[in-house]
């Protein structure tokens, strides 16, 4: 997520009684975490042996808890939890705000959008020309959907990540900072869920059409003209490129890449990441000729054995 004024890291470290090692002269510009940082940002890190990852990465500051080594160019700021600090500095530049009116005064909605009985819309959200939003349907705070978009009835749009820190008291929740972005022309179904991101964005790519009861998890990207059929989920943070299509309750794992014009076929369940142009089917999914042949296998074998 970008920080409209950027925040001196002197600053910070006397904020959050931090520790800074470094760069004295820096500014954060946003905050993200590891799989989405730019140069600019601010991400944390709390277990060693992911020190090396988050210091090598594009983050300019790290919030880590303890000294090490900083690297050329950044800063380090030590503190006893970082992940605290870090939902902390989310919160303060997003913070919750509970929706008290149901289309709030602060939504930005063109004049010929059409909005049936219910709906539901939260601050500091977009909704561009020609869309139509269907009954009982909630947009989230901080969402921005393009023009011609069809959104079907008891959706919801922008809920938060479901995403949390495992700790010795329990789950701790992240605070969920991101956004949902909706591109031109996309059509989605009725009770699709669509979370926004942690501090990224969840996207759905222009011209993509979504079935009925899709979920899309936090910071999940779709890609151009994608054809999601029911029952599908997208887990968060993974990357589908253009023309991908998931037939009927196929489940995709987190943090995977899809590649243009995939096909994956009912009732697959995708654990590794899948390159262009292929056909995957199974449980866990692989080349579709590759799983044919190995069923076939494995019916060939039971026959000898006289079990089929």
């Amino acid at each position: 997520m970008d920080i409209t004024n950027p925040i001196p890291v002197v600053d910070l470290a006397r904020k959050y009684n931090c520790v800074l090692k470094g760069r004295q002269d820096l500014t954060v510009r946003g905050i993200n975490e590891i799989h989405k940082v730019r140069e600019g940002d601010l991400t944390f890190v709390d277990v060693e042996k992911y020190y090396r990852k988050s210091l090598n990465s594009a983050a300019t500051v790290i919030l880590i808890n303890k000294e090490v080594e900083v690297p050329e160019g950044k800063a380090i700021l030590v503190c006893e939890n970082p992940f605290e600090v870090y939902n902390q500095l989310v919160a303060s530049h997003r913070p919750f705000e509970p929706f008290t009116e149901s289309i709030d005064s602060k939504a930005d909605i063109q004049p010929d959008v059409i909005l049936e009985p219910n709906v539901v819309i939260g601050p500091y959200s977009s909704i561009g020309s020609g869309t139509y939003i269907r009954a009982n349907t909630v947009i989230g705070s901080h969402c921005h959907i393009g023009k011609n978009v069809i959104i079907g009835p008891n959706s919801t749009i922008g809920g938060d990540a479901f995403y949390y820190k495992k700790t010795r008291e329990g789950f701790q929740k992240w605070v969920s900072g991101g956004r949902v972005i909706i591109e031109d022309e996309v059509e989605i179904g009725a009770n699709c869920t669509i979370d926004k991101g942690v501090s990224g964005d969840t996207v759905i790519g222009r011209g993509s059409k979504l079935d009925n009861l899709i979920h899309i998890g936090h910071g999940a990207v779709l890609g151009k003209n994608c054809l999601l059929a029911g029952q599908v989920g997208v887990s968060g943070k993974t990357i589908l490129g253009d023309n991908v299509v998931l037939y009927g309750q196929v489940g995709i794992a987190q943090n995977l890449t899809i590649g243009d014009n995939v096909v994956v076929m009912a009732k697959s369940g995708v654990s590794k990441s899948i390159p262009a142009d292929k056909v995957y089917f199974g449980i866990p999914a692989a080349d579709v000729k590759e799983k044919y042949k190995e069923i076939a296998g494995i019916k060939l074998m039971l026959r000898d054995k006289g079990i089929i």
